[in-house]
């Protein structure tokens, strides 16, 4: 069986349980059910709206290199340092060094997805960690989260130095291998993983962090040897779509055909400019699923599904693209 830890320290040690999203609502008196729901629905278009705008102009500052807060990467290994969740493979012995994924959730935060991956990869000896941006943020509730996901707190630029602190925080661990680590993004977190990329080729830190981590500075790519996106933003606002990235690991991007979320032809093209200047890309679209296919834990109202075939499918996908790096990254 998957051993599954959490820890403040990224070593491994037991610890049960994890805030979850409640989706009970308060009943209105005076309302009918219907009313009650038209109602909410309403208040959550008009809301989302607002924060989209917002996030437009949040994310146009970002993009013109404007900076409001900034973290030293000491203060971002800090912050989010007590809710990495850590697996391990099974029977993994005190002192082993193992291969690293690092998961990085969509815009409403870590959720049952991340869990299945871990297994998978667990069972072919790669540890991970789910790098949890939102909880640490106080990010989980569900009119905070929905901004992220509007891009008016926290985009992808920004949560792109979660990622720089987790893989510096990860030369501090006696059983994780810094020098074979996979990336594995989904939706808001495989436009941060994207960003990351292209701030890294740029030599440019990501938005919000005085500098790389001591560790990663000359070299921000280093001992990444694989990335996965599913289903993520391509967008314009982010780097990756400005500026693109040259060299670094192989890809692999599996998209939902139609998707009314993010755009998979916004990501098809950006795979083609990759391709174009020698990155290795691989793509697959699954028709007739939505969304964060292979989640089944939803908000209330959301009109995603979760699609057990193409979920089983894209762990294999994963898992057989992980298992075809390279031993030696060198």
């Amino acid at each position: 069986m998957t051993q599954h830890h959490r820890s403040d320290d990224l070593s491994p040690r037991r610890r049960d349980g994890r805030g979850r999203f409640d989706p009970r609502a308060v009943p209105r008196a005076g309302l009918t059910r219907r009313q009650r729901a038209r109602r909410g629905v309403l208040a959550g278009f008009a809301v989302f709206a607002l924060v989209a705008g917002l996030g437009l102009a949040y994310s146009a500052s970002r993009l013109a290199g404007v900076e409001v807060l900034l973290d030293t990467p000491e203060a971002r290994g800090d912050l989010l340092r007590p809710a990495y969740r850590v697996t391990l493979p099974p029977d993994s012995a005190p002192g082993t060094r193992h291969p690293v994924a690092l998961m990085i959730s969509g815009c409403d935060g870590p959720r049952d997805n991340l869990g299945r991956w871990a297994a998978a990869l667990a069972d072919i000896g790669w540890a991970s960690v789910v790098v949890d941006s939102h909880g640490p943020r106080g990010l989980n509730n569900f009119d905070l989260w929905r901004a992220v996901c509007a891009a008016a707190v926290l985009p992808g630029p920004e949560r792109a130095g979660d990622i720089a602190a987790a893989l510096a925080e990860l030369h501090a661990t006696d059983w994780a291998d810094p020098s074979r680590v996979v990336l594995i993004g989904a939706s808001h977190g495989g436009w941060a993983v994207h960003d990351y990329l292209a701030l890294a080729s740029e030599g440019r830190p990501p938005h919000g962090l005085t500098d790389w981590p001591a560790v990663l500075r000359g070299d921000p790519r280093r001992g990444i040897v694989g990335v996965v996106t599913l289903y993520p933003y391509c967008g314009a606002a982010g780097v990756a779509a400005r500026a693109g990235w040259t060299g670094g690991p192989p890809v692999l991007m599996l998209l939902a055909d139609g998707d009314a979320i993010t755009d998979e032809d916004a990501c098809l093209d950006l795979a083609a400019r990759e391709r174009a200047v020698g990155v290795q890309v691989r793509t697959h679209v699954y028709p007739g699923v939505t969304h964060g296919f292979d989640t089944r834990e939803r908000s209330v109202l959301s009109g995603l599904r979760f699609d057990p075939a193409a979920t089983d499918d894209a762990l294999r996908r994963i898992t057989a693209f992980v298992q075809g790096l390279p031993a030696d990254p060198g």
